[in-house]
């Protein structure tokens, strides 16, 4: 061992060197089995979130010479506030050697909430590494992929005039002209689907499939086709089914007992009903797994106050579920019942948190609430009576709005910035999942809210004419999230 002469400790090794020898060093196992195709085909460079001071550094020495420099577009530097926001993400295109030769930034466009509303920009790639190795187009993708990936909604990007034909190649849409830094560009969006693929999952299938049930008293009847729950003809009672996915009862038994019984209430709930009681149907491999779809059912029947009556319980078989609810009231709220003009407010409770193996997709806003906590949001459709009311279903919040909307004979508008929503939750993800007990309402403007006790409300978009979903933003832009109906089942 030697010390240089600035301090530091060399190892020197028997031949001299301060380098190890041969047999020590790392070998390219690729190398040493000479399989020189394959090496030759290996990338020339991979994409990664920077997360290193040196990474930055580099991405921002690189924009330096690009912006300041070579294109003149900025003065002594291009940072700015969305560079010093924590929320901002840098993705890195290294070479082989692990050098920065690539960059692009992407987050919120502002300071305040983050409600899915991201821009991207600062695309840059070193002089050296331009041309066919196509790294520029890999940055652009992986930011798409990114921030999908972080529950983003609208995703933008001012891009350069000169690189408009490279964006629209790679999926974007151009949506109006602008100047940036004195320099003509484009704005353009990334086409975002996650609302309309739920929705379309979920529903899309029903008016056709159903087509054959359709008649005078079938479907709810008249007024009240395609809603959660059905009137009895001739009675004040309100029937309602639901199934839970045979891959939750098997996984989860416990906590699919649980929401058979919620889903059920919340769509008595939904047409102004009280419940009265309840029917199941088991399936399962053994008692033993029987017993526990059937404890969280029965937990939850109880907190719920509404009595299991009966059903069926068979072993032996593949995990099944479903309950039939029933319920009572004289004058049933339809799903069906707004009109263009109409306000839309959504009431959901916020508390709890995400379903343990279920994040981002099944919110638990219900095991920990007291009897009366529930029975206060469950009864407060009854209670405001509004013009239509949904409970919020699998379709999600922006999906069930468009199935209230379809019922209705309009089109929806979501204020994205006004919805109600838990802290730190993805606007994405709060938009798609099931999220408990949400309902939405219809009535016109300045009505009361709903009486929900511990869940909160809020008015968060309109009704008008037309079909599908818009997602109104801050800037006033309007993004379509469900383009036409949802169900196929028509107007109510």
């Amino acid at each position: 061992m030697q010390r240089a002469e600035d301090g530091r400790r060399v190892t020197m090794y028997l031949d001299g060197s301060s380098a190890p020898p041969a047999a020590d060093r790392p070998v390219d196992v690729l190398a040493l089995l000479g399989d020189r195709s394959t090496l030759a085909r290996q990338p020339l460079f991979h994409i990664e979130q920077a997360c290193s001071a040196a990474e930055l550094t580099g991405y921002r020495r690189l924009r330096r010479d690009a912006f300041v420099h070579e294109q003149g577009l900025f003065t002594g530097h291009d940072l700015d506030d969305r560079d010093a926001d924590p929320r901002t993400l840098v993705l890195v295109a290294k070479d082989q050697d692990g050098t920065v030769v690539g960059g692009v930034r992407l987050g919120p466009v502002d300071d305040g909430p983050d409600i899915g509303w991201w821009q991207g920009g600062r695309l840059v790639v070193a002089r050296r590494a331009r041309g066919p190795h196509g790294i520029g187009a890999a940055l652009v993708r992986a930011a798409c992929a990114s921030a999908q990936a972080e529950g983003v909604l609208r995703f933008d990007a001012t891009v350069q005039a000169r690189n408009e034909v490279l964006f629209k190649r790679l999926g974007w849409r151009s949506v109006r002209e602008i100047e940036v830094a004195d320099a003509p560009h484009m704005l353009m969006r990334w086409p975002i689907g996650r609302i309309a693929a739920q929705a379309a999952a979920a529903k899309s299938a029903l008016g056709p499939l159903l087509a054959a049930l359709h008649g005078p008293a079938a479907l709810g009847g008249a007024g009240f086709v395609g809603d959660d729950g059905a009137p009895v003809p001739g009675t004040d009672v309100i029937a309602a089914c639901d199934a839970i996915v045979p891959s939750m009862v098997e996984r989860d038994p416990d906590w699919a007992g649980w929401c058979s019984v919620l889903v059920n209430v919340n769509d008595l709930a939904a047409m102004g009903a009280s419940p009265i009681g309840l029917l199941d149907a088991v399936g399962a491999k053994d008692a033993a797994h029987a017993a526990r779809v059937l404890d969280g059912l029965g937990r939850a029947a109880r907190a719920y106050g509404v009595p299991v009556l009966g059903g069926h319980t068979q072993l032996g078989v593949p995990a099944a579920l479903s309950v039939t609810a029933l319920g009572r009231t004289d004058h049933p709220v339809p799903g069906g019942g707004g009109r263009p003009g109409h306000s839309v407010r959504l009431t959901a409770d916020l508390g709890g948190g995400w379903r343990a193996g279920y994040r981002g997709r099944q919110w638990d806003s219900s095991t920990h609430r007291r009897a009366d906590e529930l029975r206060a949001m469950t009864g407060s459709v009854a209670a405001a009576r509004p013009a239509a009311a949904k409970d919020v279903s699998m379709a999600g919040i922006a999906g069930t709005l468009g199935m209230l909307a379809e019922a209705s004979g309009c089109r929806a508008v979501l204020d994205v910035a006004a919805v109600p929503r838990p802290r730190a939750v993805p606007m994405g993800d709060w938009l798609t999942c099931f999220p408990g007990f949400a309902m939405l309402t219809a009535d016109e403007p300045g009505s009361v809210p709903l009486p929900a006790g511990p869940a909160t409300g809020a008015v968060c978009g309109e009704l008008t004419e037309g079909q599908g979903v818009g997602l109104c933003w801050p800037d006033g832009e309007i993004t379509d999230a469900v383009t036409s109906t949802v169900t196929g089942m028509g107007t109510a």
